[in-house]
């Protein structure tokens, strides 16, 4: 959610920026065209104010002082005019020994032309005919304290353009934050989902929002009775396949087939290896690995049940206790755990002596589960064919042998990993690494 936040953010920012500059230099602009199109009117009222201004004197054609501005008269005053007619030139006090061009054409200059001391002129020119004369007449006014004005304007704009960009940022955070709140109360939703703190998710959500949420809600349904249908059916199968391979071993029992040893032997040996593989395919194509939503395991409600099952079969002789952090929930199916925890605790009361110990920790990179007994052990050397073959070391016990198999298929089902060491109770330590379950996107 901040990162469609910070992408709104940008995005309106960007848009909102690149439009307030436009603006800003189009109102400047049409403002600053406004203003010269009227101080072109004065400047025109200036030049037949000069025009007026000419008279036929005793010494010809010469300029009524009583009717030109005295600012005309002072030197580089910002106000300048060139009168041209015939082959003579008349130019204001004010220019001094600065040249003012003559336009090449009548009306407003649309360029600013140089003045004197760094001056910028806006430019006027009129063409006039008086006392049969053809006059040419050129007014000047300085614009540059007008230009300073308008650069001021505009930093003054972009400051207030810039508080008011940070404004409407922040009120669009506020809306976007406001808007997307359901979209953010559906992410802890599915967080919880996958925590397993519920099984569905809310109904009660925008209307833009309910197809996703009824499809979701639908899929999660989907997926939760076709798991449960087929875990039924395997089971169903299981129990179809094990009550033939019963026969078929209760008929090697039979003294027609006694009476051959060898046969009697390799019948009983091959039927058992279909019995146990039978038993661990069917476990691991029950195995789920991801934990449906609602279905995780926790240690709290589960395990202080397997263990009174547990001694229940085994005796009350033996002391098995648990160890796990307060309110510990394993993010994996609970029927997986459940299977994996009970032949791992199983084979551990068949070896031990009186004492089981079950420990579950939670890490940083992961979930560690140690299954500890005070039993014999199993020697360095022969681990790893046990966890390999799934043998047991003493066929008079059913101990340590397809229990651990099932155990590693289980945990590598949910991206772990099984291992044999020895226990500081003097027999077999069984840990599972198991890794935090990271949401996908």
């Amino acid at each position: 959610m901040n990162s469609i936040q910070r992408r709104l953010s940008i995005g309106l920012g960007a848009v909102l920026l690149v439009i307030g500059v436009v603006l800003a230099q189009t109102g400047l602009w049409v403002f600053d065209q406004g203003l010269r199109r009227y101080l072109s009117n004065g400047l025109q009222e200036e030049a037949e104010s000069l025009l007026v201004a000419i008279q036929r004197g005793p010494a010809g054609l010469q300029l009524d002082p009583q009717r030109v501005d005295a600012i005309y008269e002072r030197l580089y005053s910002g106000r300048y005019f060139l009168i041209r007619f015939d082959d003579t030139t008349w130019r204001s006090r004010s220019l001094w020994d600065h040249d003012l061009p003559m336009p090449a054409h009548k009306g407003l200059v649309a360029e600013l032309a140089d003045g004197p001391e760094g001056q910028h002129l806006l430019l006027f020119r009129g063409d006039y005919r008086r006392i049969g004369l053809n006059l040419q007449i050129a007014v000047a006014q300085d614009y540059g304290p007008v230009l300073q004005r308008l650069e001021r304007l505009r930093w003054i704009g972009l400051g207030v353009g810039g508080l008011a960009l940070l404004l409407i940022l922040f009120l669009q955070r506020l809306a976007v934050r406001r808007a997307l709140r359901p979209l953010e109360q559906v992410r802890q939703q599915i967080a919880q989902l996958q925590e397993g703190q519920r099984s569905q998710l809310d109904s009660q959500v925008p209307l833009e929002l309910t197809p996703l949420v009824d499809q979701v809600n639908h899929l999660l349904q989907y997926t939760e009775e076709s798991l449960r249908r087929s875990r039924n059916a395997l089971g169903n199968l299981g129990h179809a396949l094990k009550t033939p391979l019963a026969v078929l071993i209760s008929l090697a029992d039979r003294e027609e087939v006694r009476a051959q040893p060898e046969l009697r032997r390799l019948l009983q040996e091959h039927l058992e290896q279909i019995d146990q593989r039978l038993a661990r395919e069917l476990g691991r194509a029950r195995l789920v690995g991801e934990a449906l939503p609602g279905a995780h395991f926790d240690c709290a409600e589960e395990l202080p049940s397997l263990c009174d099952m547990l001694r229940l079969i085994h005796g009350e002789h033996l002391d098995i206790d648990w160890q796990a952090q307060p309110g510990l929930r394993l993010p994996f199916d609970r029927e997986d755990l459940l299977e994996l925890l009970g032949n791992l605790l199983d084979n551990a009361c068949k070896w031990a002596d009186g004492r089981v110990r079950l420990s579950i920790e939670k890490r940083a990179d992961g979930y560690l589960l140690q299954v500890d007994d005070d039993g014999p052990g199993i020697p360095e050397g022969q681990r790893d064919s046990v966890l390999e073959r799934g043998t047991r070391l003493d066929e008079q016990v059913a101990g340590h042998g397809l229990g651990l198999g099932i155990a590693r298929d289980i945990a590598e089902a949910c991206g772990g990993r099984l291992r044999l060491e020895s226990s500081d109770l003097g027999g077999l330590r069984v840990c599972i690494e198991l890794p935090l379950k990271v949401a996908r996107a």
